[in-house]
């Protein structure tokens, strides 16, 4: 299957060093080598890439490892196909607009015999289930809380619940790790492996466990920084992880867990 990579913090922050050690595992320490992706917010945009190459091949990818592009929430995702050919259009992350703002998603598993019906603006453009849950997500919402004309939008708390109620519908069709993200937070689901590591003053260095790469994290922070980084597999040898129980649905502010 796919794997997830994905940061929340309280400061703009690059996800150099983690996205190099998770680029390895498209195609070179792993075989997720059917096409990646990578969204970041900044402000009220979203910078996204994606790539049908494997992100050990891409020169995409290599930009990103080169590109400090600072952002307190990061989407990112390398592909073993299982629904879907090998193609951009089925590259996560995926993207939509809702209620004035980008929302970025992206998912690792497989589901079966989920067919739910669309009736609304949020449609597929590719043939992957992973988008036509997202769409499924992005409708329900919209049904729940309604489609922005109010002016408002509902709260984290709200969104954490609703997200609560909907996402085990998606899971119990099969494996549904997932992220999304509308720029203030990240919400992450785990049905299988999912796992997170806050980095904190005091900082440490980290040595990745797929590349003969480390950085001490105290040269290129200050001690009111936090980060959040959430994985399918953990990224370095040295850090503790922590692990998400099966069915857990947590969110992301400001680089902690809620």
């Amino acid at each position: 299957m796919c794997q997830l990579l994905g940061m929340n913090c309280n400061v703009p922050t690059d996800i150099v060093f983690s996205f190099t050690g998770f680029a390895h595992r498209g195609g070179r320490t792993d075989t997720h080598h059917d096409g990646w992706g990578i969204a970041f917010f900044e402000g009220k945009g979203v910078r996204h890439f994606v790539d049908h190459q494997a992100a050990i091949a891409s020169p995409i990818a290599e930009l990103i490892k080169r590109y400090p592009i600072k952002s307190t929430n990061v989407i990112a995702h390398i592909r073993k196909a299982t629904q879907g050919h090998v193609a951009l259009e089925n590259c996560h992350p995926f993207v939509r607009e809702m209620w004035g703002r980008y929302w970025v998603f992206a998912h690792n598993g497989d589901l079966k015999d989920f067919a739910p019906a669309l009736h609304g603006p949020f449609r597929p453009v590719g043939t992957t289930d992973s988008e036509l849950a997202f769409c499924w997500l992005m409708q329900s919402l919209r049904e729940e809380f309604g489609d922005g004309s109010s002016g408002t939008a509902p709260t984290l708390p709200e969104l954490h619940a609703a997200l609560g109620r909907l996402v085990p519908q998606v899971a119990a069709h099969g494996t549904f790790n997932m992220m999304l993200s509308d720029g203030t937070a990240l919400f992450t689901h785990c049905s299988t492996k999912l796992c997170y590591v806050v980095r904190k003053y005091p900082f440490v260095t980290a040595s990745l466990s797929d590349e003969d790469l480390s950085v001490d994290f105290s040269e290129v922070t200050t001690p009111d920084d936090r980060v959040a980084i959430i994985v399918t597999e953990p990224l370095t040898t040295n850090e503790t992880w922590t692990h998400f129980a099966p069915g857990e649905l947590m969110l992301f502010v400001d680089g902690l867990p809620q």
